[in-house]
C-alpha cells in the first residue's frame, strides 16, 4: 500500500506524458469526439522515452493523444479510455500507472533450474580440480609465486566507447510518459495500459473506445 502510494506521488510530480505530435492526422488512427480530436497508435506491449524502449508484458499499451478546440480546457480521466477485443461485449478498462509499476514490482516467480552440477575445472574450497585426471599441482615449487595474467578487458557490446550511461529506470519511464489525468488547455498525449495476459496472437481486431469515439486501432 505505501509502494502504491508513493508511485501515485511520483506520477504526480514527474508526470508529463509523450510528446504529442503536430496534428491529429499525423497518427495512424485519428477519430473525432464531441469535445476533441483524439489521434492513437497501438504499441502492442512498448513504452518508449526517447530511443528507450520497454515491455509491459502483461498489458497492452495504447498512446493517445487529444486536441481540443482552441481556448477550450478539457478533463482527462483514465477511466473514460477502454478497449474492445474482436468485437466482445466486455471491455478492458485503462488502469492507473501506479497500478501497472505495482505489477511490474512482482512478477511471477520463476521455476528453478532442474539440477546444478560441478563445472569441469572449478575449484573447491581454494583447491584446484579437474576431471578425469590427477590432481594437479598449480605451485610445484613452494614459495614461489606464479605470474598472474592480467584480467581481460571488458569491452560491452551495447556501449563499446566505454563511455559511462546514466542508467534509465523503466518503471520512472512508464509513470513519466503515461497520459497524463486532470485538466488540459492544450494538445496532450501518452500512454494508457490495458490488462492483458493472453497471446496478442488472438487479438483479431481491436477497438479504442473513447466517450462517443470508436477508433479501430487492429
Amino acid at each position: 500500500m505505501r509502494y502504491l502510494l508513493l508511485s501515485c506521488v511520483a506520477g504526480l510530480l514527474f508526470g508529463q506524458g509523450t510528446g504529442t505530435k503536430p496534428k491529429v492526422d499525423d497518427y495512424l488512427v485519428h477519430g473525432q469526439t464531441k469535445s476533441v480530436a483524439i489521434g492513437a497508435e497501438f504499441m502492442v506491449h512498448s513504452y518508449s522515452l526517447g530511443e528507450q524502449m520497454f515491455l509491459a508484458k502483461d498489458f497492452l499499451v495504447v498512446e493517445v493523444a487529444l486536441f481540443p478546440p482552441k481556448g477550450t480546457t478539457y478533463e482527462v480521466t483514465n477511466a473514460e479510455f477502454s478497449l474492445r477485443i474482436n468485437g466482445k461485449k466486455e471491455l478492458l478498462d485503462a488502469v492507473a500507472p501506479a497500478v501497472v509499476v505495482a505489477d511490474m514490482q512482482h512478477p511471477e516467480f520463476k521455476a528453478p533450474r532442474d539440477g546444478v552440477g560441478l563445472e569441469a575445472g572449478g575449484g573447491i574450497g581454494g583447491v584446484g580440480a579437474s576431471v578425469g585426471g590427477p590432481p594437479v599441482n598449480s605451485n610445484p615449487f613452494p614459495g614461489s609465486r606464479q605470474p598472474q595474467p592480467p584480467p581481460p578487458v571488458e569491452i560491452p557490446r551495447d556501449n563499446p566507447s566505454g563511455v559511462k550511461k546514466e542508467p534509465v529506470n523503466p518503471n520512472e519511464v512508464l509513470l513519466q510518459t503515461a497520459l497524463v489525468e486532470g485538466p488540459h488547455h492544450a494538445p496532450t498525449s501518452g500512454f494508457l495500459y490495458f490488462p492483458f495476459r493472453a497471446k496478442t496472437s488472438s487479438i483479431k481486431s481491436l477497438e479504442l473506445i473513447y466517450q462517443d469515439a470508436v477508433l479501430k486501432l487492429k
